[in-house]
């Protein structure tokens, strides 16, 4: 009887383990895309290289990313920005329905999502 038990803890609580991973991917890259779009408007309108070429402005972009993934809940996460890159990390947790009997009380997941920001065609020619 204990291990029956046992085995539907393990695949109860590991199907949560799995929606929470899946869920800590859906909001890292929501939160990435929100991050990536923020981009800094004299690099839009200046067309040139140098300090105002096209790139996330990591200030707004990283405001962007923590609003929506405080929105959605999650407050286990780290977000950095590089250049156009946003990379942002995201952990989500889900209490154990059976597992709690033997001291597991969470189960998560984490998933790591990035978006580069872009703007016209990233085609030659």
């Amino acid at each position: 009887m204990v291990g029956l038990l046992a085995m539907a803890g393990l695949v109860l609580d590991g199907g949560a383990a799995i929606a929470a991973r899946e869920r800590a991917a859906d909001v890292a890259q929501q939160a990435a895309r929100a991050g990536a779009d923020a981009l800094s408007a004299g690099g839009v309108f200046s067309g040139s290289g140098g300090s105002n070429a096209l790139g996330a402005n990591p200030s707004a972009a990283t405001a962007a990313a923590t609003s929506l993934l405080t929105g959605e809940g999650v407050t286990d996460f780290h977000i950095a920005v590089q250049g156009n890159l946003v990379v942002v990390t995201a952990h989500v947790s889900r209490p154990t329905a059976l597992l709690s009997a033997v001291g597991v009380d969470t189960v998560g997941g984490t998933a790591t999502e990035q978006a580069q920001a872009l703007l016209g065609t990233t085609t030659g020619g």
